[in-house]
């Protein structure tokens, strides 16, 4: 009788604590690169808008380095280990996420790819900005600019690193095909260290004084190379940067930066959350989403559009009511 109860007891207690409800169980994962600025909270904000709409939680757990593919790793895995319904996930490495994100798909952890390519087919589907056409966008402006003549330098973000690489090539592949007299000199990777970037354009303004341009192919190598150009009072050097924050926007009305290519990060959220919690509803997704990319010039960047597109008001989605698909 002890052992019938023994037993009895064990297994309601285990039933009791292996249970959850439907409310625990609606929980995804998001893993941006970085956590620090505007674009990444603005991401967040649209994927708050999605859980919200379909009824989910989300556990949002950035990078402290946007290059810490490690970090990255141990992130998703611990979300596959925890069972989440799924993960929406921006790769610092097209690689290195590879073969986490495909465990996911073989446990039933299916997951969204935003922002960067992954080289993975295993993936719900993969929002992301025509970064290719983003740098190709660049290119025309600063040939615009130089009148198809002139030296010019990209300062990048890293080797591996799917989005920027991207933005790189569609640049040089413009230039090469369309504006042979562009000469292309350095292409220097900052790492997502700002002090990086400015001395990497530093280096690069010492070894070409008569550089004509530069590309800086997101924010953290925007605002490094920028402070480089001031630093030497180089007004005569063009600049054309990719991603927006205040201060780069302030550099742009002060006649620092020519123009910003800029992304739309409420909609990069919004849809990869979107299409990952259709998927778990059994609805068919498409493998790609453009979240679109656009070239604003100064007499742009005090425009209501834009402030609405890189600047919404992003706080009634990160204080969202307990329950209602808040963080």
């Amino acid at each position: 009788m002890r052992d019938y109860l023994r037993f009895f007891v064990a297994t309601v207690f285990g039933v009791g604590l292996g249970c959850r409800t439907d409310a625990d169980n609606l929980v995804i994962g998001v893993v941006p690169k970085g956590a620090n600025h505007i674009f990444w909270q603005t991401v967040h904000a649209g994927a708050i808008k999605a859980a919200n709409e379909h009824g989910y939680r989300l556990e949002w757990n950035a990078l402290a380095l946007e290059v810490d593919a490690s970090r990255q790793i141990e992130i998703v895995e611990s979300m596959v280990n925890r069972k989440l319904k799924g993960v929406v996930l921006a790769p610092v490495d097209r690689k290195a996420l590879v073969a986490i994100v495909e465990r996911g798909a073989r446990e039933g952890v299916p997951v969204a790819v935003f922002d960067s390519a992954l080289d993975s087919a295993q993936r719900v589907s993969y929002v992301a900005t025509d970064n290719t056409e983003g740098g190709r966008i660049a290119a025309r402006r600063v040939a615009e600019l130089l009148g198809g003549k002139g030296k010019v330098a990209i300062i990048g973000f890293m080797p591996g690193s799917g989005a920027t690489m991207e933005r790189e090539d569609g640049f040089q592949d413009e230039m090469r095909r369309r504006h042979p007299g562009i000469d292309i000199v350095a292409l220097r990777y900052a790492k997502a260290d700002r002090a990086k970037a400015m001395a990497e354009t530093e280096n690069v303004l010492t070894a070409h004084p008569d550089l004509a341009a530069v590309f800086a192919d997101n924010e953290s190598s925007s605002s490094g190379a920028v402070q480089a150009l001031k630093g030497r009072n180089a007004r005569q050097v063009k600049m054309v940067a990719f991603d927006a924050s205040e201060q780069l926007m302030q550099d742009c009305r002060d006649g620092w930066i020519d123009s910003l290519v800029v992304q739309d990060p409420v909609k990069m959220g919004y849809e990869s959350t979107r299409a990952l919690l259709r998927h778990l509803k059994g609805e068919k997704v498409e493998p790609h989403i453009d979240s679109g990319v656009q070239l604003v010039k100064r007499d742009e960047i005090d425009s209501p559009a834009l402030k609405e597109l890189l600047f919404p008001d992003i706080q009634k989605y990160l204080k969202a009511p307990a329950g209602s698909g808040g963080h």
